[in-house]
């Protein structure tokens, strides 16, 4: 009876030990995702997405031209709004910024994505207009998942400490 409580114990522990090393090699992979997007330039990923896009929806060459413009036009817009996070970010005397200039940076990224889905509209065919938006809208249901998940695991580990 000893011995199968031993032999439990390790196993539970050898399994809880091979759960911790998941999360550190999905982190470090993050990581390492993260860091390649920040290294390609606006032009990369402006072909990478238009190149997605034209296997997804069957693009013509007419199409694939101006998707590539409006992909890149995008890009650029991302771009610099990232190397601007960044550089807040490193600021050390870094203010939060306030309701006002937050609702402001929602309004403008509300506007530039209702911007950009009219020209997509222009663009595209109706069947691949609604191709695309569908693909759209099961990116943004994966992350709102993504999210919720994380919350969950962070009120749950919140829930543990206040039970100890």
């Amino acid at each position: 009876m000893k011995r199968l409580v031993i032999l439990a114990l390790a196993l539970i522990t050898f399994q809880a030990n091979a759960q911790d090393n998941k999360k550190e090699k999905r982190q470090e992979n993050k990581k390492e995702r993260l860091e390649q997007r920040q290294n390609l330039d606006p032009q990369d990923m402006a072909q990478l997405q238009t190149n997605k896009m034209t296997l997804h929806l069957d693009l013509t060459e007419a199409q694939q031209q101006k998707v590539m413009a409006l992909n890149l036009e995008n890009a650029k817009k991302r771009k610099e709004n990232f190397d601007k996070r960044l550089a807040e970010k490193d600021n050390k005397e870094r203010v939060k910024p306030t309701k006002e200039e937050k609702l402001e940076r929602m309004n403008a990224k509300l506007d530039a994505q209702i911007a950009a889905k009219k020209k997509m509209k222009a663009i595209l065919t109706a069947e691949q207009y609604t191709k695309w938006e569908k693909s759209l809208s099961k990116r943004e249901h994966g992350r709102k998942h993504m999210k919720r998940g994380l919350k969950n695991k962070k009120e749950h580990k919140k829930e543990e400490l206040n039970d100890n």
